[in-house]
């Protein structure tokens, strides 16, 4: 749906930016050419080089003015870009950096050049807007129109009758034409005009920005990547130390047993039916740990009933009493919700193991950037992100999928651990 006054506010800002535009480019063009032509000319004689850098001077103050008026034609605001700054303080220096400047002379071309878009939207600007206003207000002036045999109006190269209705009749149908397609023809003459000067005096600087953020872009990309596989590499070192230190360990042992027990069915069948006893135990606890290891790499609750259900259990298998605060949200993404399950779970890890804690609390919040999540407790603090604490891989885990781990532990104080996690 159209919303008229939007229209005719446009309209008008882009007729007096072309109208404007006009008699500007001539005084432009006067005054940088002639600066331009002067300072080299006479550069030979070093007199014109500080005329060359004045005129370049000049043309970055008319290069501004412009980048105002074109804010509104674009409907956005133009930056500044950047000028290079002189490499001496003293006033000789400052003098001359505008001849060793690209942009400057870029916004001189802009100074030279502009007058032919400037002429061309101005000729389209004035025409459609004198034939809309004139053809429509016909009928007010018609009688004031002096119409002699040898004056040949428009109805009459047309071929039809030279009167008063007929000629009323044409010159409306002339203006309506012009009316009806006045707002496109401006602002395309606008845009022409308006585009032209972006690409002098902020397009070069535009794409040297969009460059740098495309480099940080890239940056960020491999710093996640690296944390990606600092994460995945602690996880597996993690994994097989506490494969190595219980299941591996319950496994020889059993091992052992069952072959202990082998050996004593010849000689003492019932010690060897107790040695069986001990090693089926083992293959329960063997089982437990190996159920517990499977649940820290891909806790099926995770999967199945959503994050709010996993922390929940989560929760009643910590050994610290813990404050859950996780409403239930809709499904998010399976990296979010991985990711926020395991640092909660490492969190209180730490807490059980480290922290002399009493009680714990775990806040899970929807923001409008994404996923925040806060673990604190009231333990003895001291807690690190740095290089051989335990949240080193934790902290990668969260720069891996995008967010930012942040962890407040004074000594004596407690710690509170927050991770913010992008959706």
């Amino acid at each position: 749906m159209t919303n008229p006054p939007r229209h005719l506010r446009q309209l008008g800002i882009d007729t007096q930016y072309v109208l404007l535009g006009f008699p500007l480019g001539i005084i432009t063009i006067v005054l940088c050419l002639t600066g331009f032509a002067v300072g080299v000319g006479t550069a030979i004689i070093w007199v014109g080089l500080p005329l060359l850098a004045g005129a370049l001077a000049m043309s970055r103050g008319f290069a501004h003015l412009e980048r105002l008026r074109i804010g509104p034609v674009l409907r956005r605001q133009i930056p500044h870009p950047h000028y290079r700054s002189a490499r001496s303080k003293g006033w000789v220096g400052k003098l001359f950096s505008p001849i060793a400047d690209g942009q400057s002379w870029l916004d001189m071309v802009h100074g030279i050049f502009r007058f032919i878009p400037s002429t061309i939207a101005f000729c389209f600007v004035f025409t459609w807007w004198f034939g809309a206003l004139s053809g429509l207000t016909y009928p007010l002036y018609d009688w004031a129109v002096p119409h002699t045999p040898d004056n040949m109006e428009l109805p009459e190269l047309l071929g039809f009758a030279d009167n008063a209705a007929t000629r009323i009749t044409c010159y409306l149908i002339v203006g309506a034409f012009f009316a009806v397609t006045l707002v496109p023809v401006v602002r395309g003459a606008a845009l022409v005009e308006a585009l032209f000067a972006r690409g002098l005096l902020s397009g070069v600087d535009e794409l040297r920005r969009q460059v740098v953020e495309a480099n940080a872009a890239r940056d960020v990309a491999q710093e996640q990547k690296a944390a990606a596989v600092s994460a995945e590499a602690t996880a597996l070192r993690k994994l097989e130390r506490d494969i190595h230190d219980g299941p591996q360990q319950r496994l020889v042992r059993l091992a052992m047993d069952l072959g202990r027990a082998e050996q004593q069915f010849a000689s003492d069948p019932e010690l060897a039916r107790v040695t069986v006893a001990e090693a089926l135990a083992q293959t329960r606890e063997t089982l437990d740990e190996l159920r517990a290891l499977s649940r820290g790499i891909a806790p099926p609750i995770l999967v199945d009933r959503g994050l709010q259900a996993a922390l929940t259990a989560l929760a009643g298998r910590c050994t610290v009493p813990v404050d859950l605060d996780a409403p239930v949200y809709e499904r998010l993404d399976p990296a979010v919700e991985s990711t926020a399950y395991f640092v909660v779970a490492e969190a209180l890890t730490n807490v059980a193991k480290h922290s002399h804690a009493s009680e714990v609390q775990v806040s899970v919040q929807r923001i409008a950037t994404g996923l925040l999540v806060t673990v604190s407790d009231d333990g003895v603090g001291g807690a690190s992100l740095a290089k051989g604490h335990g949240l080193a891989g934790l902290e990668d885990r969260v720069k891996a999928a995008g967010g930012v781990l942040a962890v407040d532990s004074a000594e004596g104080e407690g710690t509170c651990l927050t991770a913010a996690l992008p959706l």
